[in-house]
């Protein structure tokens, strides 16, 4: 009787973080702005929750004598080498305390959330089903209050509960153009709204491809409204990281779904259209539509920051710092953690980030890490959400690049709890 009740526990615990992770950027916002002094338990209410369900999982893997068969587990022995190395550089490279247990939440969080998906669904497979659907309710709270913002909502709606310059801007604008509004919806950004969108579109892609000739007229159409709609939130987030994310995630899905009709005339022809229109975009980057939306830069002026300058001056900072710390300048020396520190920086790259902190080791363990993820999607490429994470982490791979993309939570918990959902136990067939 303990022992399910536990289980049930554990996976209601999973559910709440992975629909709460969505929604939570105003509530805690909203909460900390009016009960300030429980600001820290109000924005760590996530982890609180991890740290419960990860004493109840090892209870129960050690009261079903699992310990040895998850130990053996590739994707398990290089998730606690991880995880180790982050905790032995805490204690060698002094840092602020403050600083040390932000970046070791930011680092690690979404890396215990995914071993807590994989390691539970193989104890409760009947988890999957409904870990989904929640998944996908919160896709629908996210997708409707975007077009809310778009289409009814004031642009400063979310000022009205706390957003602003001491929190998080209400809105954006692209190149402080007003007629360019970058919206947030319930995340904190527009970067991971469109980063967020990939993900439900490569999945809900998949499973039309999967299911649309046993889907219901109600089902299509709720389909083709959910694949628009996250087409519709990534285009108004103006994230041209996001954007070449999609163009990566379907063609991934395209190139699954037409299987060996594609040939080498239509591969040929695909990439003459992209190169026409690489070319059209340099030729009319006067043009101030595409100025704005591929460049973020006003032909008339514009913003006081190139971003595009920024990027690349974060690239070359990153590159050096790498190269001439092997063993990494220690945890929370990046991202919004150094912010804590008398050292801040910003490293607008998710690799440079991860090798700033955890240094070549740390770099190479967390690319092992993901690439046989990657591996163990495509192995079960069978299942439309095994496609549909694989397409859009193939995207976020590439957003990577360009920004920290697992730094955001929401992105982060959603993508590795639904990549753990797809391999849980099949990864225990295909080691």
């Amino acid at each position: 009787m303990y022992s399910v009740l536990a289980v049930r526990v554990f996976a209601v615990i999973l559910m709440v973080v992975v629909f709460g992770v969505v929604i939570h950027t105003p509530a805690t916002i909203y909460l900390s702005t009016h009960l300030p002094d429980w600001e820290l338990v109000i924005k760590s209410w996530k982890e609180l929750l991890l740290g419960v369900a990860t004493a109840i999982l090892i209870a129960e893997v050690a009261r079903r004598r699992l310990f040895g068969e998850f130990l053996r587990d590739r994707i398990v022995q290089i998730l606690l080498a991880y995880a180790c190395l982050h905790f032995v550089l805490a204690l060698l490279i002094p840092n602020d305390l403050q600083a040390i247990g932000a970046g070791l939440l930011i680092d690690l969080r979404y890396l215990l959330f995914f071993a807590l998906v994989y390691c539970g669904v193989r104890l409760a497979p009947n988890l999957r089903v409904t870990f989904l659907r929640v998944v996908m309710v919160g896709a629908g709270v996210v997708l409707g209050f975007a077009l809310l913002q778009m289409f009814v909502l004031p642009k400063d709606i979310l000022a009205n509960i706390g957003y602003g310059p001491d929190t998080i801007a209400p809105y954006l604008t692209v190149d402080d153009n007003e007629g360019y509004l970058r919206i947030n919806s319930t995340l904190r950004g527009p970067n991971p709204l469109g980063a967020y969108a990939v993900i439900i579109f490569a999945i809900v892609v998949a499973a039309a491809a999967k299911f649309g000739g046993r889907l219901r007229n109600d089902q299509h159409l709720v389909t083709g409204i959910a694949i628009a709609a996250s087409c519709l939130m990534l285009i108004v987030s103006y994230s041209r990281s996001a954007l070449l994310a999609l163009i990566v995630a379907t063609g991934a899905l395209v190139a699954h779904i037409s299987g060996s009709r594609i040939n080498k005339r239509l591969v040929g022809f695909c990439g003459a259209v992209l190169v026409a229109v690489s070319l059209l975009f340099i030729a009319f980057a006067g043009n101030p539509v595409v100025s704005h939306i591929v460049w973020h830069d006003d032909p008339n002026g514009g913003g006081r920051v190139d971003s595009n300058q920024e990027h690349i001056n974060s690239l070359v900072d990153g590159t050096e710092r790498m190269i001439s710390q092997p063993i990494g300048a220690g945890i929370g020396s990046t991202g919004s953690a150094s912010l804590l520190s008398d050292k801040p920086l910003i490293i607008e790259n998710q690799y440079l980030f991860t090798a700033h902190e955890v240094g070549w080791l740390g770099l190479g363990l967390f690319i092992w890490l993901f690439v046989i993820i990657m591996r163990r999607l495509w192995r079960a490429r069978t299942s439309a959400l095994a496609l549909g994470v694989f397409a859009s982490g193939l995207g976020l791979a590439v957003i990577g690049i360009l920004l920290p993309v697992w730094v955001d939570d929401t992105v982060s918990i959603v993508w590795w709890g639904l990549a753990g959902l797809a391999i849980g136990g099949y990864g225990a067939r295909k080691n």
